[in-house]
């Protein structure tokens, strides 16, 4: 090896100053973890930064920490992150400085704190369920915060997804293999990453149980698994999705599907379908309706399309404000609204659908329709592992207070994105804010401070009416309007348009997954 080494056991190792070059060579001799303990700027400029050798250890699959130690200055909280560290980080671990002298200091000292109780529950430090934009957001808010914590995810999942987009794959505006990218590379370089499904919660001890069986310790813990997706709730549905003119943009494999059927549907029924809340985007089963419509009137074959639009609710949309525009595309389009009726069957070989329809008095009769294209939002909840818990609410959704979403009865635990029980619309967008009073309140919680970050139920719905225009609905807690623009937020603009197609995606990967709240900032209180 070019870079010399100390063997201190079979895991740890210590070395003097690396330099970029070396971590191809590391990774290849074994290295899974560099703990950095030289401080930036320490050295001139022939130092490398820590953000360029944390750039190189994760170009070879290095996992890297910075624990700078002020040379004659090492403190007892030092040896303690270090003891966390080396508790939890992948072995073996190499850790330098200038000459090696202070890490080898510290890893002596460390080694008190390694066996103590504080160590052990420190061990996960803070624990994040759910490697979905809310978790991989709010660990790296917190690490902006900290850059010391000790974070750990737990998320089987290899891929992550921007799911905004599916809308425009489903209208024909978007590339689909733009809207995925492996989960290891948006996992922020500090964060250990378990990858394996959450089975159980057990909060009075402190701990998750893991499909392995394998329980994990956490000081603090962040629940943001998302919602469960469930296509067996409709009858027939599986089997027919992604052929039979069946489709949903709910799915990644099957958005291109829905923008398939729109350029080949020039004559027939069409039927889009919203179940009952609450669900990912509530304006989302409309908006692939509108894009399709939009396709139909370009291609002028819109008067031979039957359009129905069936909602399992009683409005189109939750927030008045926003329903004249909607119903001006509706009239536009001539497409016909179905209120209070619910998919519960397909069949798809025969392209029939049927419904459960209330009327005034509250009874259900089911109706069948015929279709040639059937885009279907399926029902949505809390997932399995969440409502059996203690955690979950009547309805299995993280009990949280809605202002701080910090857990009702377990104070180190925090809910946050889909999952949780604030009364918010569950979307990308209400989550960008949710994350920032989440982190701010574990910061606070963490230092024995207030929690003073109020979210406010901001949520924002980019309703997509027609190609190239959208109505930008944002708006908070009882429908209060929270535009983030001095405009009109009710009038369909080609610059919403542009935002949600271009501007959001590229933040999402290169913002909002990396810790930067722009424009998120919560209510003070």
């Amino acid at each position: 090896m070019t870079c010399t080494t100390t063997q201190h056991t079979q895991d740890f190792l210590t070395a003097p100053q690396l330099s970029t070059d070396d971590f191809e060579e590391l990774a290849a001799s074994g290295i899974k973890t560099i703990i950095n303990n030289r401080p930036d700027g320490e050295g001139g400029a022939e130092q490398p930064s820590s953000e360029m050798l944390s750039d190189a250890a994760a170009q070879v699959g290095i996992q890297y920490y910075y624990l700078p130690v002020v040379s004659g200055q090492l403190t007892d909280e030092q040896t303690q992150k270090m003891a966390q560290i080396l508790a939890a980080a992948p072995t073996p671990v190499l850790a330098f400085c200038r000459s090696g002298a202070r890490s080898t200091d510290l890893w002596q000292k460390s080694k008190a704190h390694l066996n103590t109780p504080a160590a052990q529950v420190s061990k996960h430090g803070i624990v994040i369920v759910g490697g979905g934009a809310a978790g991989i957001s709010l660990a790296s808010s917190l690490l902006k915060r900290q850059s010391n914590l000790i974070i750990t995810i737990i998320e089987p999942s290899e891929q992550h997804y921007y799911q905004p987009a599916w809308t425009l794959v489903g209208g024909g505006a978007f590339d689909v293999a733009d809207s995925v990218r492996s989960m290891a590379s948006v996992m922020p370089r500090q964060v250990k990453w378990i990858k394996a499904a959450v089975t159980e919660f057990k909060p009075d001890a402190n701990q998750v149980v893991l499909s392995n069986g394998a329980s994990v310790d956490y000081e603090y813990l962040a629940v943001a698994p998302g919602l469960q997706i469930n296509w067996d709730a409709i009858e027939g549905l599986t089997e027919t999705l992604g052929k039979n003119g069946v489709t949903s943009n709910y799915r990644f494999d099957l958005a291109p599907y829905t923008w398939t059927l729109v350029q080949g549907l020039k004559s027939g029924n069409a039927i889009f379908t919203q179940p009952p809340m609450p669900i990912k985007c509530a304006g989302a089963p409309q908006k692939a309706m509108y894009l399709a419509c939009s396709e139909w009137l370009k291609q002028g074959t819109l008067n031979s399309v039957n359009v129905d639009f069936f909602n399992a609710g009683a409005v189109l949309f939750g927030v008045e404000t926003f329903v004249p525009p909607l119903m001006a595309y509706v009239k536009k389009y001539d497409i016909t609204l179905n209120f209070t009726a619910n998919l519960v069957k397909v069949d798809g070989p025969n392209k029939t659908a049927w419904f459960d329809v209330k009327d005034s008095n509250g009874d259900t009769v089911q109706v069948s329709r015929s279709f040639d294209m059937l885009h279907v939002v399926p029902p949505q909840s809390a997932p399995d592992f969440l409502k059996k818990s203690e955690l979950g609410n009547a309805d299995g959704w993280v009990d949280v207070d809605q202002y701080t979403l910090q857990h009702t009865r377990f104070k180190n635990i925090f809910g946050l994105g889909d999952a949780c029980s604030s009364p918010n619309a569950k979307t990308a967008a209400a989550t960008r804010k949710q994350v920032v009073a989440v982190a701010e309140n574990l910061i606070s919680l963490m230092n024995n401070k207030p929690m003073t970050m109020l979210y406010d139920g901001y949520g924002s719905c980019p309703l997509t009416v027609e190609r190239g225009k959208i109505v930008l609905a944002e708006f908070g807690f009882g429908g209060k309007l929270l535009p983030t623009f001095p405009l009109d937020p009710a009038k369909p603009r080609k610059m919403a348009w542009h935002l949600k197609k271009t501007i959001l995606p590229w933040f999402y990967w290169n913002g909002m997954l990396k810790g930067r709240e722009w424009l998120a900032k919560p209510v003070q209180n």
